[in-house]
């Protein structure tokens, strides 16, 4: 097929280069502009651009497209078979849904109806389930809401993260992808209506998402620092001070603690840190970062500070 392909993340590479290798002509890459990154704030490139450009394919990087009739005037010349979506981070406009023959593909990180949204494979991990996986759809102008193509189910495994996640879902989704074209192409594939009842949303996060509530379990509280890696990752205030979790556990059923404890409870012990949850649950900080200090172990940041509260979020 001749292809038009709008990424931006490196979720969307491995697809990308997977339609290369399956001998798919991308007469055209749309990636988002290039942004400032880092704390020297560089213009980079996103990663999608960067492989495009490596394989010699043309890549327009518009800030808007919606209204763009010059956008609009390239993407009619090129007549594409099809118009595959992956991560590309812009609601496509009717104009450009109704472009091409086969329509506009979109591979989402999510067994939908579930996790429709910007945050599928986040909110999967955070809510502690244990199958997600891939769908392909024909894109509408409803958010995640368009007809079944193919589905691949994934097992999460106990000690994943989002970060891990988007590594393994983004090399699943590839062949996927090749699979859903070909099937289009071969006219075998049938597009698949949505069971609107069981959907579910998966919002972009927020920075308060990571804000720690001692009022939820360990479990909850562990499977939400998973979900939100990198990014808004678990914190909580100490002595007033922003504390940052890098690394936790549920606490070892060895260890002996405090009979119901108020959630947020903080309990030292042999070097060892540990906060009170809902149900008489606990969890062990294993890896954690005051405000104003580097990164560190839990048991040398309890050689090195002084704390006066005993409970957290004050």
């Amino acid at each position: 097929m001749k292809l038009i392909y709008c990424g931006t993340p490196q979720f969307a590479v491995p697809t990308l280069e997977a339609l290369l290798a399956a001998g798919h002509e991308i007469a055209l890459v749309v990636s988002q502009p290039d942004r400032p990154v880092g704390r020297k704030q560089i213009l980079t490139p996103p990663p999608v651009k960067v492989t495009a450009l490596a394989h010699g394919i043309p890549v327009t990087q518009p800030e808007k497209i919606r209204n763009n009739a010059e956008f609009r005037a390239q993407l009619e010349a090129i007549q594409p078979d099809a118009i595959m979506v992956v991560a590309y981070g812009r609601i496509i406009p009717a104009w450009m849904l109704a472009l091409p023959r086969f329509g506009c593909i979109n591979l989402h990180g999510s067994l939908l109806p579930k996790y429709r949204g910007a945050a599928p494979i986040q909110w999967s991990v955070a809510m502690g389930d244990t199958i997600t996986g891939n769908t392909t759809m024909l894109l509408e102008e409803g958010l995640d809401t368009g007809p079944i193509l193919l589905q691949k189910p994934y097992s999460i495994r106990p000690e994943e993260t989002a970060a891990d996640l988007f590594l393994s879902l983004a090399a699943e989704g590839a062949p996927l992808a090749v699979e859903t074209l070909a099937g289009l192409e071969a006219g075998s594939l049938h597009p698949q209506p949505q069971n609107h009842a069981q959907a579910t949303l998966a919002p972009i996060l927020t920075r308060d998402d990571g804000r720690m509530d001692f009022s939820r379990t360990a479990t909850e509280l562990l499977n939400r620092w998973r979900g939100f890696q990198p990014w808004p990752g678990a914190f909580t205030l100490l002595d007033g001070k922003k504390f940052i979790v890098h690394a936790m556990r549920i606490a070892p059923v060895e260890v002996k603690l405090p009979v119901h404890a108020a959630p947020g409870t903080i309990h030292t012990e042999n070097h060892r840190f540990f906060a009170a949850c809902s149900e008489d649950t606990w969890l062990e900080f294993v890896e954690i970062q005051l405000e104003g200090k580097k990164r560190m172990s839990a048991s040398d940041f309890l050689r090195g500070t002084q704390m006066t509260a005993i409970a957290f979020g004050h």
